[in-house]
């Protein structure tokens, strides 16, 4: 019973953090400092659900964009988030090929929540003066796809907050049309790396000793949890600013520099 609610707990901290701009990877990793090391496949199994989370919410759109792709406008948007994918996928194989990649330890991990709440702090000053607009342009679609590689590079970055400030300070000023295409971006982007991720576990292994009953209820836990977050996200941003969560990212990371060791 112990081992399940622990289980549970950390697909609920996949399913909030994964689409929050609070870093996923930072919590996880602190999470698990207290409630048990998970495997690798259990990590890419509670971010799958949240994956098919992200991907029920905006169904009607994903479903939009494929059948209505001969309108200019979908074609248009369309090819500005294959574009977008491209970019991060070809910059991700290079940095892996190169072996680029900061550790997934406590003390950068804190340094990047602190440094990237500043950045939010800075970029919703200047967004918040931008006039609003709405159209994602080509350049918006090529840093976010630079964006989301750096994000992968620099645990505890934060994908979404990334992505999001990516697109609100280079032409997309108004936060529902920016944060909608930074997650439609990160569908096929997360899809593809856990599939990757997959893959490798698999041929090294992974799946031997597996506990597949408690990977199937982070799965669920991430999935139900993820959904709703996003649904929540998309409601708060319609009259709030991101504000709140880069207050949170700098004391957490505060927090962090404080009590734990030095280099852990």
């Amino acid at each position: 019973m112990h081992d399940l609610i622990n289980v549970i707990l950390l697909g609920i901290i996949e399913g909030i953090t994964e689409f929050l701009p609070i870093s996923s990877t930072g919590h996880l990793l602190i999470a698990e400092r207290w409630l048990g090391a998970r495997s690798d496949l259990f990590n890419i199994g509670i971010q799958a659900g949240a994956i098919l989370a992200i991907t029920l919410v905006y169904r009607q759109r994903l479903w939009q964009l494929l059948t209505r792709w001969r309108e200019p406008a979908q074609r248009a948007y369309l090819a500005k988030l294959g574009a977008a994918f491209l970019i991060t996928a070809l910059l991700g194989l290079v940095a892996v090929k190169w072996g680029f990649k900061l550790p997934e330890t406590v003390t950068p991990i804190a340094w990047a929540l602190i440094i990237g709440g500043v950045w939010m702090l800075a970029a919703e000053h200047v967004a918040a003066r931008l006039p609003d607009r709405s159209e994602v342009t080509w350049k918006v679609a090529i840093l976010v796809g630079v964006a989301q590689m750096l994000a992968g590079l620099f645990p505890g970055t934060s994908r979404s907050a990334a992505t999001i400030f990516a697109a609100m300070l280079c032409g997309t000023s108004n936060r529902a049309a920016a944060t909608e295409f930074a997650f439609l971006v990160g569908i096929p982007t997360m899809y593809a790396a856990s599939g990757y991720e997959l893959l490798r576990v698999l041929q090294h292994g992974g799946a031997q000793h597996e506990d597949w009953a408690a990977l199937v209820v982070g799965f669920i836990t991430a999935l139900v949890v993820g959904f709703v977050t996003v649904k929540w996200l998309l409601r708060y941003i319609r009259s709030h600013r991101f504000t709140p969560f880069a207050w949170y990212r700098i004391a957490l990371g505060v927090a962090l520099l404080a009590w734990i060791p030095l280099g852990s």
